[in-house]
């Protein structure tokens, strides 16, 4: 039996909300922009973007410079422009990120390090929490438990259209340092997690996978070598149940710096993924800048924290007939 393309899964769910997403760009984005820039992206480390599927909330991780701690907020698409964020509900106290919101907007996926039992201490490894959506908001977050997480961290969740989960993990056993993992949902539960093994998983380091919505692609990040900065992003096809040698998205995407955090918007049009690629001071300014010009600068997107990117995904050169 055929299966839906991915971009007629994705099509199929934005064709409940309005034709432009709040993110939607007026015109062609050929190559990748700072998102919002000034609200979203600023001189701080942003990353991580996760929409609601209408696109009208978007969570997203304000994190120290040194990437150490995260903190989830929240912005929201009101009188035609984004709010200024606010730190989520359910976050601010401990070190959480990741967010993931499934196509029907029913459950939020995120990653900490607080303690799964009150009054105990926060965690030394992150696991996967998960948050069901009620009439006033978000449930209280429940850890996915023993089955899913392990001694070691968890990252990044994503989920499948059959609720499979795909993550990463440092756990005991794998190919490398950290490797990505799959766990099926099955009889209402997932079940014990699958390393997805060679050529996916290597000797070096694999992080961050975003799973199309008919298992048919994953887009990841990777320390392996011969890449184009700190860490790349790579995508693998299913074929036939088997997933082939990852290839590097190349230098439109990647940069000498760190890309990571790949999602699809919830319309399918355009990729969001977060870099640290320096973009100020690469070349000299057009003229002598006073203290406040060079401060301004410097505390803007570009400086070598994290900012959020947006591309068309047409630009991104997914292949679509991969399955």
């Amino acid at each position: 039996m055929n299966k839906l393309i991915t971009f007629q899964l994705l099509a199929c769910t934005a064709l409940m909300f309005a034709a432009d997403a709040p993110y939607a760009s007026p015109k062609p984005l050929s190559q990748p922009v700072v998102f919002a820039p000034g609200v979203i992206s600023t001189g701080d480390y942003e990353s991580h973007p996760a929409f609601t599927p209408d696109g009208n909330t978007l969570y997203f991780l304000k994190n120290t410079p040194t990437f150490s701690f995260w903190t989830i907020v929240e912005s929201h698409f009101r009188n035609r422009r984004w709010s200024e964020p606010e730190v989520a509900s359910f976050s601010g106290q401990y070190s959480d990120a990741d967010p993931f919101i499934t196509a029907d907007g029913s459950k939020l996926f995120f990653i900490s390090n607080r303690p799964v039992k009150a009054g105990e201490e926060a965690k030394e490894d992150m696991d996967i929490w998960v948050m069901e959506k009620t009439g006033s908001g978000w449930g209280e977050p429940r850890n996915l438990g023993e089955t899913v997480n392990s001694s070691g961290s968890e990252w990044y969740p994503t989920l499948a259209s059959d609720g499979t989960l795909y993550f990463g993990s440092d756990r005991p056993g794998g190919k490398g340092k950290t490797d990505l993992y799959r766990s099926r949902f099955k009889d209402g539960a997932y079940q014990q997690p699958e390393n997805l093994g060679a050529p996916v998983n290597t000797e070096f380091q694999e992080y961050e996978p975003f799973v199309s919505p008919d298992q048919s692609f994953i887009i990841f990040m990777s320390l392996r070598p011969k890449g184009h900065g700190q860490s790349d992003l790579y995508i693998t096809y299913n074929r036939n149940g088997v997933w082939i040698e990852p290839a590097n998205l190349g230098d439109r995407i990647n940069s000498p710096g760190s890309e990571y955090s790949p999602k699809i918007s919830p319309d399918g049009r355009y990729f969001f993924y977060s870099s640290t690629k320096a973009t100020v001071g690469q070349e000299p300014f057009e003229r002598r800048q006073n203290y406040r010009e060079l401060v301004e600068k410097l505390r803007s997107p570009g400086n070598g924290l994290g900012d959020i990117y947006q591309v068309d995904l047409s630009a991104v050169g997914i292949q679509t007939n991969a399955k």
